[in-house]
């Protein structure tokens, strides 16, 4: 578990999401020895996966502790990991957000 986050102000996920996914394209022009997330967008398929399996399980065991603070820290860690992942295997947010428009009606 990281360090929480001090001091988090609301924001409008939307932009974040898009703001945060236009970060993580611009990392594949970045060095893998300068940057995590061009690591992991480029190195070995596993460490990517690996990362979201543990993001996931922080996240659940967060829930479990009913910690707010936590789960949010740690949701944080599974949304920015499932944006590299969308990033490496090409899924735009449009087509995330596709997906999930076409479940709800």
């Amino acid at each position: 578990m990281g360090v929480r986050t001090a001091n988090v102000q609301d924001g409008n996920i939307g932009e974040t999401l898009e703001s945060l996914a236009a970060t993580i394209h611009g990392r594949r022009e970045s060095s893998p020895e300068e940057s995590y997330t061009a690591r992991l967008l480029t190195d070995v398929e596993d460490e990517l996966l690996k990362k979201i399996a543990e993001e996931a399980s922080e996240v659940i065991m967060a829930c479990k502790d009913k910690d707010h603070d936590h789960i949010r820290y740690e949701a944080g860690d599974l949304v920015y990991h499932l944006l590299v992942t969308l990033e490496r295997y090409g899924v735009t947010l449009d087509e995330l957000a596709g997906e999930l428009n076409a479940r709800m009606k």
